[in-house]
């Protein structure tokens, strides 16, 4: 089985994600761990984060300020690897960065680095050759999103090609600010899951162990992200102790719904 089959195999799975180069990464990633989270998402930093409102958009800055570049997260995703031999390790961010040396490169890069996924929020299925092919040559899933809008039509493209997990935008919009219904959450869990056997990890919005509990008990996993950047920036690089607490008790919700 594959670490994100053996993630999703014990029941919801909670997803974290904090942003490569900001605050002490590794520690942050070691806190996400103890703390419980089955799935690490390290976010990719880049100047123009369209998909990420502003939590996360002052994490790229902050990143980027601290001269953080791709080697720099290559670097962390080895180093987690090293410690963390089982725990899925997803990179996210844009296009650009990814494909900039070319495909081949970033892919065998990610090989590397031991790391499980990506997650390119820019390049859309219909895209798909810019770097679809060379992550699969490589063994590395490509997580592809789904949101409200997705429909019927355009749901089969979603999920051509796509492994790991389906990360499902539950949100028209971007990262942090709103919070959807659980019902529409519901209905649009069941219309991905009738449509593929991937996993589906709800995102966007989700801050507390009571929201990540309600969507555990319809979802194959809950993915925070904001809610973890906001710690980073208030603690700097003493991050670590909030992190893990916050992680525990997200975890708590989310694993309580096996």
């Amino acid at each position: 089985m594959t670490r994100f089959e053996n993630a999703f195999a014990k029941g919801p799975a909670l997803v974290t994600f904090i942003t490569g180069g900001d605050g002490d990464t590794a520690a942050n990633l070691d806190a996400l761990v103890a703390g419980g989270a089955d799935v690490i998402e390290l976010g990719m930093p880049f100047t123009d984060p369209m998909a990420d409102g502003d939590a996360i958009q002052q994490a790229n800055i902050r990143a980027l300020g601290k001269g953080t570049k791709t080697k720099d997260i290559f670097e962390l995703a080895t180093g987690f690897r090293q410690r963390h031999p089982d725990v899925p390790l997803v990179l996210m961010g844009y296009a650009n960065p990814m494909i900039a040396r070319g495909p081949d490169w970033f892919a065998a890069e990610c090989a590397k680095a031991g790391v499980d996924g990506v997650i390119c929020v820019d390049i859309p299925p219909e895209e798909d050759a810019e770097l679809g092919p060379a992550l699969r040559a490589a063994g590395i899933s490509l997580i592809r999103l789904a949101t409200p809008t997705t429909d019927a039509a355009r749901l089969p493209a979603v999920l051509e090609g796509s492994s790991g997990f389906l990360y499902y935008v539950s949100v028209a919009g971007i990262t942090g600010t709103q919070t959807a219904a659980q019902t529409s959450i519901e209905d649009a869990v069941a219309r991905l899951k009738a449509a593929s056997d991937i996993p589906v990890a709800v995102g966007f919005g989700v801050r507390t162990p009571e929201q990540a509990s309600a969507i555990a008990k319809v979802a194959d996993g809950v993915v925070v992200g904001s809610a973890f950047v906001d710690l980073v920036k208030e603690h700097g690089d003493k991050a670590a102790g909030p992190l893990r607490e916050l992680t525990s008790a997200l975890a708590e919700a989310v694993h309580s719904a096996r």
